[in-house]
């Protein structure tokens, strides 16, 4: 019988040999992948987080939530919690034609000697043309309560009275504990034209996109961005129950409510979800 060399491994060793070293590939390659997307995903869920510069003014009454309305089409909302005193009319750069509406930032203000270290959250729910908002400028106009709350104990009024204030802001996480995503049927929708305002979206808070699936169809139609936080659908007959998909401006995360709006929807009425983004 020949005897095999020393040191050399049997057939059988060296399979196992081979298995145990692509066995240990193959998981550093999972391992690297799933990191490699966790990352991705944080990042993805954290844009703009870096402090930038912008100034800010406000309007309104000095301790007030700021005005009705504005250009998202929020209306009433905004005089109700959890909008209230949390609202902002921002420049063009942040409005982006309505579709930066529902978006939440962390304002602060810069001088120690008047300026609390706290930010304050806002959600954008106006635009302001023209003034400190045009040419380009990124400025918040925030209601009278909302810009009180930079300044320390005490010091609302005198920081108030500053006039124009150099401020940093950064994208935060829209947070509407208790809230689902829901959708207003706008008045004068049809069977035949569709109109909804999007509320209460978790996460990125903004809206790039949205489409519509009525039951009979498996296939989902884009809606139209009309103003501020409204879309909608022309076609017909427009038949219910209706799922409605979101997409995020931001970060182009999708959540999709299956059968939100019901085969008897009717205008001026709010029905809402069972999910949000958090």
């Amino acid at each position: 019988m020949q005897q095999r060399r020393r040191g050399s491994p049997s057939s059988s060793s060296s399979s196992s040999a081979a298995a145990l070293l692509l066995g240990r590939l193959w998981l550093l390659l999972v391992l690297g992948a799933a990191t490699t997307s966790a990352s991705a995903q944080v990042k993805k869920r954290v844009p703009n987080a870096r402090w930038k510069p912008a100034t800010a003014t406000w309007y309104g009454s000095p301790d007030g939530d700021g005005s009705d309305g504005g250009a998202c089409g929020y209306g009433s909302m905004v005089d109700v919690r959890p909008l209230r005193a949390r609202v902002g009319a921002v420049s063009p750069v942040l409005f982006k034609n309505g579709e930066g509406c529902g978006a939440c930032y962390k304002v602060k203000c810069l001088d120690r000697g008047i300026c609390s270290r706290r930010a304050v959250t806002i959600i954008v729910t106006d635009e302001c043309p023209g003034g400190y908002c045009s040419g380009g400028n990124t400025h918040f106009d925030l209601s009278g309560a909302a810009f009180g709350r930079m300044a320390i104990a005490g010091e609302a009024g005198p920081l108030r009275n500053r006039g124009v204030l150099p401020v940093q802001y950064r994208r935060t996480p829209c947070k509407y504990p208790g809230k689902n995503i829901a959708f207003h049927v706008n008045e004068g929708s049809t069977d035949y034209w569709l109109s909804l305002l999007v509320e209460f979206e978790d996460g990125d808070g903004d809206v790039g996109s949205m489409h519509i699936r009525p039951a009979s169809s498996s296939e989902w139609i884009e809606m139209k961005h009309l103003w501020g936080a409204n879309w909608c659908i022309i076609g017909g007959p427009l038949q219910g129950p209706f799922s409605v998909k979101l997409t995020s401006l931001s970060t182009n995360r999708t959540l999709s409510a299956r059968d939100v709006i019901p085969g008897n929807w009717s205008p001026k009425a709010t029905y809402t979800s069972r999910l949000n983004f958090f």
